[in-house]
């Protein structure tokens, strides 16, 4: 690779990276690779097909501005994909082309499948999808961005992707059953001849069971091969469970062999599975693990929201503020707390306000904050910063958490009764000094930094928030 291809997109990345999410960065643009650059085209490598399509639907245009910066008006975008086959790479082409003083990135290559027999009508099979379990009505933010993305890009083409199995986990109620079935609703949208099934491993087992008493698991297992889309919920129930994961592995190879789409499900990732058979859970890993974190304070409020406005329920919003800031770790509680506020009002013809969440709440929430605390106050900042509390009371001087660390010592002397001394203890040993400077850099700043004053009164939102907890809960 020559210095000039190596430069050329250097500097496209630097372009690219002041415009996007530095989480999107990571996922879409740091795997790519550039390959060569022959007069105004650039040729980059990009591990599949669907890192191009969802290159083209979400960032045509910051990449169109930073290969023109760099290579002019007539500047030209080609990617090569590798298949695995080094001696006989095949590579795709596609091109920015000017169209109407528009540019946009065309795929020359076609993929065709001359194995297509018409005139077979396939059975009929209820795919046991929820309603509501739509990609419309998953919302997306930090926590799930790759999973909810790659699980779109398995819903486009199934069975085709590198995403074959795509294995989604996470903790209790994140959302992973919704996303799995949302992947079933949205290839039945575009795909209405193929056959989805979801199924969880709980009524899986008992399938099996109930065939090994009528001897009829070669049925069983011909009938799972008749699927286009698999979807196995809390696969991580398959612990112990001999038989059931024997005739589970012949389905997975069968499936996966004819380019059928797995979705599975799991509390864990394939790594930390217990009493599962090994050759089972290399299976697993075979195409990409995509986890579900706690969703942040801004993504719990638009849950909410979005709920709201399906249900055509209106909910005063410092109610909305207070159910997302007490519960945290849970997307189902979230929505439960919800419903039994609008239930509670309706039959108690209550008006719902912060008092009728507070005890409705009550029977979510075991451990509300009772008094507000340094430690409380370094993992609230912490959370908003996104940054782990280590890095808050670390020595580094990086100025994103230099100013989250002024911040969080000016709201632990405002808010907590703690001395100058125990808030720089808190922070790493720093002496009180340290906290005074910290102190008179947010005074200063308040001053001159309408975006730094809006991120104090934000932070200081979120804390008033808490303090409503404290009153008789």
């Amino acid at each position: 690779m020559n210095a000039n291809v190596t430069t050329v997109w250097a500097n496209c990345l630097s372009h690219i990276k002041r415009h996007v999410p530095p989480q999107s960065f990571k996922t879409w643009f740091e795997p790519i690779r550039p390959v060569r650059l022959a007069q105004n085209a650039l040729t980059i490598q990009v591990p599949n097909k669907i890192y191009y399509e969802w290159l083209e639907d979400h960032y045509l245009d910051v990449m169109k501005d930073s290969l023109r910066k760099e290579l002019g008006e007539n500047a030209r975008l080609e990617y090569q994909i590798p298949n695995g086959k080094p001696r006989r790479p095949a590579t795709k082409t596609s091109s920015i082309h000017k169209d109407d003083d528009n540019l946009k990135l065309r795929d020359t290559g076609a993929i065709q499948n001359p194995f297509v027999i018409p005139g077979i009508k396939k059975m009929e099979v209820n795919p046991q999808l929820n309603p509501k379990y739509t990609f419309d009505t998953y919302i997306e933010g930090d926590c799930n961005q790759l999973a909810r993305s790659a699980g779109l890009a398995v819903a486009k083409e199934p069975g085709t992707t590198h995403f074959n199995p795509l294995f989604i986990f996470g903790n209790v109620g994140l959302g992973k059953t919704h996303l799995a079935q949302a992947i079933g609703h949205e290839v039945l949208q575009r795909y209405p001849e193929k056959i989805v099934l979801y199924v969880s491993t709980s009524k899986f087992t008992n399938q099996v069971i109930e065939s090994i008493k009528n001897n009829a698991t070669t049925d069983l297992v011909n009938f799972y091969q008749t699927i286009d889309v698999l979807i196995i919920d809390d696969i991580q129930f398959l612990a112990k469970r001999k038989k059931t994961q024997e005739i589970f592995f012949n389905i997975f190879n069968q499936l996966h062999q004819h380019k059928k789409q797995l979705v599975l499900t799991s509390d864990r990732p394939p790594k930390d599975l217990q009493d599962i058979e090994e050759r089972l859970i290399s299976r697993f890993k075979w195409g990409l693990s995509a986890d579900l974190g706690v969703p942040d304070f801004e993504t719990r409020m638009a849950i909410l929201e979005s709920k709201m406005m399906r249900e055509g329920i209106e909910v005063p919003e410092n109610v909305i503020e207070f159910i997302s800031f007490n519960i945290k770790e849970n997307i189902r509680e979230l929505e439960g707390v919800l419903v039994s506020l609008i239930a509670q009002s309706s039959l108690n013809k209550r008006n719902i306000d912060l008092a009728l969440a507070k005890e409705v709440i009550q029977n979510f929430v075991s451990n509300i904050h009772k008094e507000i605390t340094v430690d409380f106050i370094q993992n609230l900042v912490a959370e908003h910063f996104k940054i782990p509390v280590e890095t808050l009371k670390s020595k580094t001087r990086k100025r994103q958490i230099v100013i989250a660390r002024q911040l969080s010592m000016f709201l632990a002397k405002k808010m907590t009764r703690a001395s100058l001394k125990k808030i720089g203890e808190t922070f790493g040993g720093r002496d009180h000094s340290t906290v005074i400077h910290a102190l008179r850099a947010v005074e200063n700043m308040l001053d001159t930094d309408p975006a730094f004053k809006q991120t104090l009164e934000e932070l200081s939102k979120k804390i008033t928030l808490s303090m409503h907890s404290n009153d008789d809960i």
